[in-house]
């Protein structure tokens, strides 16, 4: 079991956990993600390792409280004890390739960050996109300023860089700056497959993390099937990186809302759940 050293609320309904893990710590790679389990009785779920000490011998998981489990384990508290299994996945493939765009749309900041730190590190002028609804829910922009060369904002109210999409901002960069030599998109579904589209007629190479597909992590139950150049790959241990323009997107989308109904019944009964338990205890409700 690992133990969660520390727990900060980094914007609405995103925390950030520092994990005692040294194993995982000495062996992570950027790209790479972990399973988890907050109980015995929890579903899995993937998380990428947005940050690694392997002298202090942690690993950071940044995490949206979203669904049931992420809400539930919203509730934990430094000194908590969770399953942690890792690092799964192929690491990102690194080297000096040039001017590289990094974009990062919500939760997606989070699993950017070690891959723009690592491009950096290897030579290449860093170019990060950050987007979000509003100014709060742009994840990590003191990290990812440090990580970067350049680095330009997005929101959906203009409470932030420019009102718009990260779309938007690559078209105005690639216009002053001219064609970067790789992209790298990391986001919801809809945001990845617009940026492969933006960047497809222009040729540039861009890559795309589909981690938030995962359900078994190992490659055993299939969940994570994706169609990627015709053929039938498993995120969980063939990605979870792989090229933009290869990716049915269309298909993954529709896996990605075959469990919708569930999920969201799942949600329900926990909200239920706790609006009890915090009328009994007569206190406030979180996470609604």
């Amino acid at each position: 079991m690992a133990r969660i050293l520390e727990i900060d609320e980094i914007a609405p309904a995103f925390k950030r956990y520092l994990i005692h893990e040294p194993v995982i710590a000495r062996r992570h790679r950027a790209g790479q993600f972990v399973m988890i389990l907050i109980h015995d009785h929890a579903e899995r779920i993937p998380l990428t390792i947005a940050d690694s000490d392997a002298v202090r011998g942690t690993i950071t998981l940044v995490v949206q409280e979203v669904g049931k489990t992420t809400m539930e384990m919203g509730e934990l508290a430094p000194g908590d004890s969770i399953t942690v299994v890792g690092p799964l996945g192929k690491p990102t493939h690194i080297e000096n390739l040039g001017t590289c765009v990094c974009i990062g749309g919500g939760a997606g900041i989070a699993p950017l960050l070690p891959i723009a730190r690592a491009l950096r590190e290897a030579g290449n002028h860093v170019v990060s996109i950050l987007g979000g609804r509003t100014l709060e829910l742009v994840i990590l922009r003191l990290e990812m300023e440090a990580a970067s060369d350049e680095i330009h904002y997005t929101t959906d109210d203009g409470s932030l860089g420019a009102k718009g999409m990260v779309t938007h901002a690559l078209d105005r960069y690639i216009e002053v700056s001219g064609r970067p030599d790789m992209v790298v998109a990391i986001g919801p579904a809809i945001m990845m497959r617009a940026v492969a589209e933006q960047t497809r007629p222009l040729e540039i190479p861009t890559m795309v993390s589909l981690n938030t597909i995962m359900v078994d992590g190992t490659g055993m139950c299939g969940g994570c099937r994706v169609r990627v150049d015709g053929e039938n790959r498993f995120v969980c241990v063939d990605g979870p990186e792989f090229d933009a323009h290869a990716v049915d997107f269309d298909r993954m989308m529709q896996r990605q809302r075959i469990f919708l109904e569930q999920e969201e019944e799942a949600r329900r009964r926990f909200l239920t759940a706790h609006l009890c338990r915090a009328a009994a205890a007569g206190g406030q409700v979180h996470g609604t």
